[in-house]
């Protein structure tokens, strides 16, 4: 790991990794937790994100594959898709957890053109639930989801459950660069 990325790892889990027992999103129990608002809220460590996430963003790009757009998810993926928008220049859209009942009644916050290609931004990544969530309110909009970007995977099934929908899945940090051994 380079000297950035270390550093960005060594300030995640001196924020933001919890012990004790937790209940996961996904019905799992974990002896610790990391809380993505103790570092998304940080920003020296939300600025550094940003270019690391357009540095993978770049990567896709260079692959041949057309980003038009980055997408985050309510509520945790909306600052991190903010600064990696921010460093890339590419605009983004942001994904509700469910349609308004007022005003638009939108799901989907920003422009999003069909045919567009989509990478969708994320924090944590457990088993993928709420990534794949996204992915799907977005292609059911029109999108093609090119990837999903996780800044953390905790390594329990999301890579797999990702890639087996047909996504790319890529992630800054295992919860090994951040030094958690259970």
């Amino acid at each position: 790991m380079d000297r950035e990325r270390e550093s960005v790892a060594k300030a995640i889990a001196e924020v933001a990794l919890l012990r004790g027992t937790f209940t996961l999103r996904s019905g799992r129990t974990s002896n610790y937790y990391l809380d993505k608002y103790l570092f998304s809220t940080r920003p020296e460590v939300l600025r550094k994100l940003g270019g690391l996430f357009a540095a993978r963003i770049q990567q896709i790009k260079t692959s041949g594959a057309r980003v038009d757009r980055l997408a985050g998810a309510e509520l945790g993926g909306i600052p991190l898709v903010t600064a990696a928008s921010l460093e890339t220049g590419l605009p983004c859209v942001f994904v509700r957890n469910k349609k308004k009942d007022y005003g638009t009644a939108k799901q989907l916050e920003g422009v999003l053109n069909r045919g567009d290609g989509v990478v969708i931004v994320e924090d944590v990544a457990t088993t993928g639930g709420q990534a794949l969530e996204a992915a799907g309110v977005l292609k059911e909009a029109g999108a093609n989801v090119l990837a999903i970007i996780a800044t953390i995977d905790r390594q329990e099934g999301a890579r797999e459950n990702v890639e087996k929908s047909g996504i790319r899945f890529e992630a800054l940090f295992t919860k090994e660069d951040l030094g958690i051994r259970e």
